[in-house]
């Protein structure tokens, strides 16, 4: 099937059949035939055993690892940071773990830290998917491998890999999640909604944002969905560094234009948790009908408490251990000279061509699984959330 992007069409398709390590690791294992025939002949003694007839397994790990995160404003990214840096270390990796405070020469700097340091191999996240094209062709020269993380970087063909949540589905799932609540098949409407994205130079935003509008966009066109303020192109409902205050100050005047009257608001499509936190805080501050169904993404500390509180319907729950864990079997399978575990071929070009990439699952969570899919998990204890 065809993924449908505003402005772009990209091939995609969900999850294929996993690919197990598909390289040849370096070097070959003699046999102990070839051993004793090396040894009658005289090669070798026999007393003498090379490295590679041991019989044992390479141990995993050895080597400085570059792990690039883009801030620490967003609790997400704490958490990825933290999760990776503990299993490379736990597979015996050295790692360079740097947070940019959404800085883009801030992180173009660490990275070129991080190949003049040693670093054999940079998981990025990066701030702007455009902006490493220079200090990657730096990595590039020096045969270092890149794996992007969570966000695509774009025109680049230093990428070696992408490993991510399939980004399409997130926005796919808030979709269906607006239409089931509001049973848009089998009622009449019309139903009010407004849109909330994310950051433009994120390229994830356009696969959440496109992901949803194409569960939402035939509502809209036959007007049993219906956008008051009139606004729904990407560019204008996206919101500059995923910030809070940005997507606060745009619902404020949404709300003071067209539902300051009493006007019900039935639903808001917010891409992710931080834009959601800023709609709520409008909401409180400038609405009286009936609260709307708020979507987000991250499952959030702050977002689950107003989940449980009726303040936000569903957040799409991407457990960064699980994409951790992932990417540590990437970088495993890279440094021992093999491929690196993919599922997906086809979706993510970024501008170079196609990226190899391995896509997680997302889950929606609301306040009938949270419990099962946060705190039973252990992705939260209970006093966290109170």
């Amino acid at each position: 099937m065809k993924r449908k992007l505003p402005g772009v069409i990209l091939a995609g398709v969900l999850a294929v059949t996993l690919l197990a390590g598909c390289g040849s690791a370096v070097g070959t294992t003699a046999t102990e035939g070839e051993k004793q025939v090396k040894e009658e002949s005289g090669e070798i003694a026999k007393d003498e055993t090379p490295t590679e007839d041991s019989g044992q397994e390479e141990p995993q790990g050895g080597g400085k690892i570059g792990v690039a995160m883009p801030t620490k404003d967003l609790q997400r990214w704490n958490q990825d940071g933290t999760n990776m840096e503990a299993e490379l270390k736990e597979a015996g990796y050295e790692v360079d773990l740097q947070y940019a405070s959404n800085d883009i020469a801030t992180q173009v700097s660490q990275i070129e830290n991080m190949i003049n340091s040693g670093c054999e191999l940079l998981v990025i996240a990066s701030i702007d998917g455009d902006s490493l094209g220079t200090v990657l062709e730096m990595a590039k020269e020096k045969e270092i491998p890149v794996i992007a993380y969570d966000r695509l970087i774009m025109n680049s063909d230093a990428v070696s890999y992408y490993a991510t949540f399939d980004n399409y589905m997130v926005g796919s799932k808030q979709g269906e999640y607006i239409k089931t609540q509001l049973n848009l098949d089998a009622s009449d409407g019309p139903f009010n909604i407004e849109l909330v994205t994310g950051d433009p130079g994120d390229n994830n935003a356009r696969y959440f944002f496109g992901g949803a509008m194409d569960v939402l966009q035939p509502y809209i066109d036959s007007g049993k969905l219906v956008v008051k303020s009139g606004q729904t192109d990407f560019e204008t409902v996206a919101t500059a560094n995923w910030a809070s205050e940005a997507s606060q100050a745009r619902m404020d005047a949404i709300i003071s234009a067209n539902y300051a009257d009493g006007t019900k608001l039935d639903a808001v499509l917010c891409s992710n948790d931080s834009t959601a936190l800023g709609v709520v805080n409008s909401l409180e501050a400038n609405y009286t009908g009936d609260w709307p169904i708020i979507t987000g993404q991250d499952c959030d500390i702050a977002n689950v408490k107003n989940m449980i509180d009726g303040k936000q319907a569903m957040s799409i729950f991407k457990d960064t251990r699980t994409l951790a864990t992932k990417v540590v079997e990437m970088v495993d399978a890279i440094m021992q000279g093999s491929e690196a575990p993919v599922n997906d071929t086809t979706t993510y070009d970024n501008g170079t061509g196609v990226i190899p990439s391995y896509l997680c699952e997302p889950v929606f969570a609301d306040k009938d699984n949270y419990v099962e899919l946060l705190i039973d998990s252990g992705y939260y204890t209970e006093d966290q959330l109170k």
